[in-house]
């Protein structure tokens, strides 16, 4: 049965493009604990890019971070090789805040940047307002990051030289993979728009978040692989529109290819194994909890019951709400049933 219409609700408009994942893939495998993706795995594939390369890249990542706005004005076909022809297009000396969208920063982060890179220095008060924006990094890397970004020419060459590299050692095969499997998760959200209005249809494809999307006019949907089940969002141009990247990745797919256990089960499995997350799963199963609440109740530190929800989030157990600062939990239970599904098909399998 088809949703009933509603002339409240936004628009959506389809996205997709390689490029996006090109990006998404280098982040994860940078930080890919939070991914859920194997450390040893990941640290392989880096040693894959050259040394330079690959320095500057862990050094500019933690601040460049995934350009979705820049991605979504590249002309199709938007795959890995047309945005590094557009990249390499780009005056050395633009190729950087041009790929950040510098412009859409807020300040004062954005004006920080803005004078280094016109003046050609920085001092110590730049390097400690900056220090939010690699909460990851070392005071040693933010310091090398801004001893290159102060030559916008040279950080420019860097870029394009980094990205080449890792398009080379890693994502020119890895694209061919990915290309089929991103189009079939199109195809799916394309479906099921059919039939669930807009705000259901971000629940089911994101696993479990739900956004705040009152007052948006246009919703721009974009199948992702490395980041499911997390979902990656922008405000792009104005606050009535929304790109949003949704995991596209089979939860009986590994992420790692050549892999035949499924990281997702593990995952599952993984977080369900825990006391203390059962603990939570319990609570949340019966109404939607703050992670402060949580810690109240579990007498537990703040940032202990936010890795244990991160894990539960990671592994898809459980609904996100997301309004404005605030987070709110609760139990997805349906995806307990996909894990037992999957780990039967699984074993059925070996």
């Amino acid at each position: 049965m088809s949703a009933a219409p509603d002339s409240s609700s936004p628009t959506l408009k389809w996205e997709f493009g390689t490029a996006y994942e090109f990006f998404i893939s280098l982040y994860v495998l940078h930080d890919p604990d939070r991914h859920g993706v194997r450390a040893s795995w990941a640290a392989g594939i880096r040693s894959r890019i050259p040394a330079p390369e690959r320095k500057f890249l862990e050094e500019a990542l933690p601040i460049i971070g995934i350009p979705l706005c820049w991605i979504y004005q590249l002309p199709a076909p938007k795959d890995a090789v047309s945005a590094l022809y557009a990249l390499k297009q780009l005056p050395a000396a633009e190729r950087a805040a041009e790929v950040m969208c510098l412009k859409r920063w807020e300040d004062p982060p954005k004006q920080i940047l803005t004078r280094i890179a016109r003046q050609g220095s920085w001092d110590q008060a730049d390097l400690e307002a900056l220090k939010p924006l690699a909460k990851k990094s070392s005071v040693e890397s933010l310091t090398r990051f801004l001893n290159q970004w102060q030559s916008q020419e040279a950080f420019g060459e860097a870029l394009l030289a980094a990205l080449q590299a890792y398009h080379q050692a890693f994502f020119e095969e890895e694209e061919k993979r990915l290309a089929p499997i991103l189009q079939a998760g199109l195809d799916r959200a394309r479906e099921l728009a059919q039939s669930l209005p807009p705000p259901d249809l971000i629940v089911e494809l994101s696993q479990g978040v739900h956004l705040e999307i009152d007052g948006m006019q246009e919703l721009v949907l974009a199948p992702a692989f490395w980041t499911t089940p997390l979902v990656l969002y922008d405000g792009l141009f104005n606050e009535k529109q929304m790109l949003i990247l949704f995991g596209a990745r089979p939860s009986d797919m590994s992420a790692i290819p050549g892999e035949s256990v499924p990281d997702g089960l593990i995952r599952a499995l993984k977080a369900i194994s825990d006391p203390t997350r059962l603990k939570i799963l319990n609570y949340l199963s019966k109404e939607e909890v703050t992670p402060s609440e949580l810690a109240r109740r579990l007498r537990l530190r703040a940032p202990t019951v936010t890795h244990h929800l991160n894990e539960l989030r990671l592994a898809g157990l459980v609904h996100l709400t997301v309004a404005g600062n605030e987070k709110r939990y609760s139990a997805r239970r349906e995806a307990l049933d996909i894990t037992f599904n999957n780990l039967g098909k699984f074993l059925d399998n070996i």
